[in-house]
């Protein structure tokens, strides 16, 4: 039997965790483990300065085990690993996010982060967003996640590697197919906006609209725009291999 691990940014109750929790019952035993609260943008961190705590929860689906967690998404992961699945998980699926995760933003989710820690256990691992910015109906992106998970539970995925899948927000039948794609590099105008409090004093908020300048065909963003999916192969290696070439020189100039 498959063991399926999966978790989210969002907390253990998030309506798109049950969606994917529920839709993946059928290929094996889920468990899920999750934050006890949201947990978005905390990317890649773990916990250092406090002990991690894991609690069964409660959720609305037959035959999956659940978790909660203090920790981050990455911490989940792990403490699924250690402590709820027997050796290492047959896949881990992060999501079902509420809201994209396209291009440079990747660096930031909670959700990305959560696969990328799969793929370092040595699982099979994607992640799974729907990029409205209030999704109602996860229905679709979950049957989606059940179909993307019996190919790569078939057929595995490269080693290290893991996906970052985005669905667009719109009705099944609008969606024009699936494409692989490398990310965008979208970046954000006047991300901060600076701001006065009722006593005179700056605060700062998170706004801005997305750039898309380097969002041309073949990106991520480019596909979703097209009411496509959106599947990225991502790298653990983060080493910039052409570069290497470029600064061959670099050692002998400092020492």
């Amino acid at each position: 039997m498959h063991h399926l691990l999966v978790t989210n940014d969002d907390g253990i109750g998030s309506p798109g965790l049950l969606a994917l929790a529920d839709a993946l019952s059928a290929l094996g035993q889920v468990t899920v483990v999750a934050p006890d609260r949201e947990r978005s943008a905390v990317s890649h961190a773990i916990t250092l300065h406090k002990p991690l705590r894991l609690e069964p929860a409660a959720v609305p689906v037959e035959g999956v085990r659940a978790y909660l967690s203090n920790g981050t998404p990455a911490d989940c992961v792990v403490l699924g690993k250690m402590e709820l699945t027997p050796n290492h998980p047959d896949l881990v699926v992060a999501g079902i996010n509420g809201g994209p995760n396209l291009g440079n933003d990747v660096t930031y989710s909670g959700t990305v982060a959560a696969a990328m820690e799969g793929a370092l256990i040595g699982a099979p691992a994607f992640a799974l967003s729907v990029t409205g910015d209030h999704v109602r109906d996860f229905s679709f992106a979950a049957r989606f996640a059940r179909q993307l998970a019996e190919r790569v539970l078939a057929r595995g995925l490269p080693a290290e590697v893991f996906l970052n899948v985005n669905i667009p927000d719109l009705p099944p039948e609008e969606i024009t197919g699936v494409e692989l794609t490398r990310l965008a590099r979208r970046r954000w105008d006047e991300r901060l906006v600076k701001r006065q409090d009722p006593r005179g004093r700056a605060y700062y908020w998170q706004a801005g609209e997305p750039d898309h300048d380097g969002c041309g065909p073949g990106t991520d963003v480019a596909a979703v725009l097209a009411g496509r999916i959106s599947i990225t192969p991502a790298h653990l290696d983060l080493t910039s291999h052409s570069a290497l070439a470029q600064l061959a020189g670099l050692p002998a100039d400092l020492w």
